[in-house]
């Protein structure tokens, strides 16, 4: 499928146009090749849904988040007031993001920096398009049936209370949804979280993230569903350690969406 063209703030502000929706996209999603699929899935769903939505490109910034956990706190300032000089300089009222930790920061956080803005992630996006009627699983791959198991992201499930959306979108498939034992508040961290990612593992026994895919191949599932990229990438990690590629895939809920829908 071609890629369409996707403007920048700078393009539209050029052009005196102003999009429904700003699309943050993060590090990962910028950055990781794998990623990087997941965030042309969610660009395929806005342009599918005629939604008015720009990047800010080369302009956005880390929000901040890794800097922050890592208790740099000088540092987390310094990248977020800038992104908020951004965002305010454009008149950026709604933002969507793929990337919890973005969403966390962008939400809870910017405010107290002077940067108000609505931030939905891009599962609540996915479910509003399926509830108005605008998603609807059609002339695509078919999950009907599958056994599918979802992982709850930390700081979109108890960071956050995010538990009903991406679930309802896997719901909307007819797909056979499986929860693992630790789940919704219950949860177990994929690893990545708090800049663990950046870190070599301290000692212990198994890693954490295999200790989750383990618990996820419980429930014997076609795929694990994911709803961050930090997560997918630890999934996908623990998926390789077990040897499991070729029986379980590990797809974001935009990814998953795209397929149904044909995207």
């Amino acid at each position: 499928m071609t890629e369409q063209h996707i403007p920048t703030m700078a393009e539209l502000a050029a052009r005196n146009e102003v999009p429904d929706i700003l699309f943050w996209v993060g590090c990962a999603g910028s950055f990781d090749a794998r990623a990087q699929r997941i965030t042309r899935a969610i660009c395929r769903i806005l342009h599918h849904v005629d939604l008015r939505f720009a990047i800010l490109g080369t302009e956005e910034g880390c929000t901040g988040d890794p800097a922050k956990r890592a208790g740099n706190e000088f540092l987390f300032q310094l990248q977020a007031i800038a992104n908020i000089d951004t965002l305010n300089g454009y008149g950026i009222r709604k933002i969507v993001t793929g990337c919890p930790h973005c969403f966390n920061t962008l939400k809870n956080e910017y405010p107290d920096l002077g940067g108000h803005y609505e931030v939905i992630h891009h599962t609540q996006l996915i479910q509003q398009l399926i509830d108005a009627g605008k998603l609807v699983a059609a002339n695509g791959e078919s999950f009907r049936g599958k056994r599918i198991t979802y992982h709850d992201p930390c700081y979109l499930g108890r960071g956050n209370g995010v538990y009903e959306a991406p679930r309802k979108v896997l719901e909307h498939l007819d797909a056979q949804l499986v929860e693992m034992r630790r789940c919704r508040s219950n949860g177990l961290c994929c690893g990545a979280g708090g800049a663990q990612l950046f870190k070599e593992p301290e000692a212990g026994n198994k890693e954490i993230n295999v200790e989750r895919v383990d618990e996820a191949l419980e429930t014997r599932p076609q795929v694990i569903a994911a709803a961050c990229p930090f997560c997918m990438l630890m999934l996908r990690d623990g998926i390789k350690a077990r040897e499991k590629e070729t029986e379980v895939e590990v797809l974001d809920i935009a990814e998953v969406t795209a397929r149904a829908n044909g995207l």
